[in-house]
């Protein structure tokens, strides 16, 4: 049985929840592309996104990830992961609506810590206390997150091939997005 993605699956959701670890393992069992916007902004601007919020700010990357979002939304359809804050932009929400469909690894503030609070990548966790940090960050976020197309539980005890076939699952139920050969 093949299936066929009919519209870019956009992964969103807070740092950590696993968008690029389980977004390339849904594309691998999909036979899609997988792609990472924070990773084609780092590409067309050559430089890290800690040197672009350090050297442009954060409005510039914001107005850069909107570009790019709007770019591969238009291309073929793949398994996009965005960054922790692409989502709450109404015009990226609006970008996403229109031509795929998002969806949401929630995790809860324990597990998010437990995954980001070793790694020095995280330049909005660069603070005096980062746990709080977190827990701002998300409190902000959750509700527009919950504006997501599809929502998909994270668990601690949950392999990434088992989320990714949780997320495969989801997706199958969209008729308009995965279609059964």
């Amino acid at each position: 049985m093949m299936e066929r993605l009919k519209k870019t699956v956009v992964m969103v959701g807070m740092m950590g929840a696993g968008k690029t670890a389980v977004g390339t393992a849904v594309a691998r069992s999909l036979g899609v592309a997988f792609r990472d916007s924070d990773e084609e902004i780092v590409k067309a601007a050559n430089r890290t996104i800690a040197e672009i919020f350090e050297r442009d700010g954060e409005p510039f990357f914001r107005a850069r990830e909107t570009e790019v979002l709007a770019r591969l939304l238009r291309g073929k359809p793949c398994i996009l992961s965005t960054g922790g804050g692409a989502f709450l932009s109404e015009a990226n929400r609006g970008l996403i609506r229109q031509a795929g469909v998002s969806v949401w690894l929630r995790a809860d503030l324990d597990l998010l810590w437990q995954r980001v609070r070793h790694k020095t990548t995280r330049p909005l966790l660069r603070t005096a206390n980062p746990r709080e940090t977190l827990r701002a960050l998300y409190e902000a976020r959750v509700p527009l997150y919950g504006l997501a197309d599809i929502v998909v539980d994270s668990a601690a005890d949950l392999s990434v091939d088992e989320m990714a076939a949780k997320v495969v699952a989801a997706l199958a139920a969209r008729p308009d997005v995965l279609e059964g050969e």
